[in-house]
């Protein structure tokens, strides 16, 4: 019994695919130019930390007060600590606020 509809299954292998090769494609271009300028090597550098960002600050104005804390105990924690540290805390503080 199929129960997704055929468009659905092509439309989760067509988004696998494009994910794919729009993560393979940046390795594929960067490895054909040797060595990349210092300036280019910053740039990649920042962005995990800018997508992070994007991810999180509609987060911090659009929703309660707790998750905001909650947010922002991550966010301290992350400074010192390591992710999983960082993400069990915020877990926790967004636990013990909701309760309040």
């Amino acid at each position: 019994m199929n129960m997704w509809p055929d468009s659905v299954t092509l439309l989760v292998i067509a988004c696998a695919v494009v994910t794919y090769l729009t993560r393979v494609s940046g390795h594929l271009i960067l490895s054909r130019f040797g060595k990349v300028n210092h300036r280019v090597e910053a740039a990649l550098d920042a962005v995990p930390t800018a997508v992070l960002a994007a991810l999180v600050a509609p987060s911090l104005v659009t929703n309660g007060w707790a998750e905001t804390l909650a947010i922002v105990v991550a966010g301290l924690v992350a400074a010192r600590f390591s992710l999983i540290t960082a993400v069990a805390a915020g877990l926790i503080a967004l636990v013990l606020l909701r309760l309040i």
